[in-house]
């Protein structure tokens, strides 16, 4: 987005990476040369946006020829909205396409994938000795195509393999702590991540921490911050013409540690205590389906040892 008039998409603004990633757009040095269009569920959070030199576009992303559309007409797309949607992929993939045949230009597409796409079904019984690196492109190709996200990552990756799009693979593993910034600040963003929120809204329903079998499954993790950097980490690589790793070669982890889910049990074990939320900060074991109904994310099946920024961020490095 160096250039004058560059339209830029970071779509599903008001989410937590999405909104993370617009902020870091507004505050560039060079964000004046920006144009940048998003898509929004409502005029409510329509309003606010255009105060900051935005256009927002009301839709979803059950509006595929919305998203055709608006992809057909932007250089950059940062898609932080659904790791598993396939058709609206498909819909930002045939605009990037209309696009190609009239200029020439392939696209940029920075589309958020998940570290989930590497987990085993451990179910908290065992930790895994497999470290997975983004830098490995032969042994990503490894993953089988059921795996969660794939089968949208691989759409993709073949549309690199065509040219008329440039694909970057943004994957965060467990994204923790509160997003700042202007958007977050106006009420437009929202500034919590999703994984263990959801393990401490169970732990208060039941008024006991809980996790799959004995808690053992190893969970990578990366701050807020540090993922908002990478997307601009990529970005920057990409328009600085530094070359760096797309479609196949393309995978970019975010993570900075890592935890266990019996490290997170006892945690909200102690804190439950401390709130007079639960008698003891002993906890239990919580069945698969118990798991899922309560949190919405299958717990049993994450488990991932990754090594990701910084085998690729020396390589994003100007």
């Amino acid at each position: 987005m160096s250039n004058n008039g560059t339209e830029a998409e970071p779509f599903a603004c008001v989410g937590y990476i999405g909104g993370s990633i617009l902020d870091r757009l507004l505050a560039r040095t060079d964000s004046s040369t920006f144009q940048i269009t998003t898509l929004v569920r409502s005029e409510d959070k329509a309003g606010p946006l255009r105060s900051y030199n935005i256009t927002p576009v009301i839709g979803s992303f059950d509006d595929l020829s919305l998203i055709e559309n608006l992809a057909a007409n932007a250089d950059v797309v940062f898609d932080a909205a659904d790791a598993d949607n396939l058709d609206a992929t498909k819909a930002f993939l045939r605009g990037f396409k209309r696009r190609y045949q009239v200029t020439g230009k392939p696209s940029i597409f920075i589309h958020t994938s998940g570290t989930g796409l590497l987990s085993d079904n451990a179910a908290g019984m065992y930790a895994t000795t497999k470290v997975w690196n983004d830098a490995d492109a032969d042994d990503l190709e490894t993953l089988p195509d059921k795996a969660p996200h794939r089968n949208v990552d691989l759409a993709i990756i073949d549309a690199d393999k065509e040219g008329f799009v440039q694909a970057y693979l943004v994957a965060p593993s467990t994204i923790y702590g509160l997003a700042t910034g202007q958007l977050v600040k106006a009420g437009v963003a929202n500034n919590r991540s999703m994984q263990i929120p959801s393990l401490i809204r169970a732990a208060l329903d039941r008024s006991r921490a809980g996790m799959i079998g004995e808690g053992l499954n190893i969970w990578p993790n990366v701050h807020i911050d540090d993922v908002a950097d990478l997307y601009m980490s990529v970005y920057d690589a990409v328009t600085s013409n530094r070359n760096p790793g797309r479609g196949r070669e393309g995978y970019y982890f975010g993570e900075n540690g890592e935890h266990t889910l019996y490290d997170v049990a006892t945690q909200i074990g102690n804190v439950l205590v401390r709130f007079r939320k639960s008698a003891s900060a002993i906890f239990g074991g919580m069945e698969r389906d118990q798991n899922l109904a309560a949190t919405g994310i299958d717990f049993a099946r994450i488990q991932f040892k990754v090594q990701g920024e910084q085998v690729k961020g020396d390589r994003l490095a100007p």
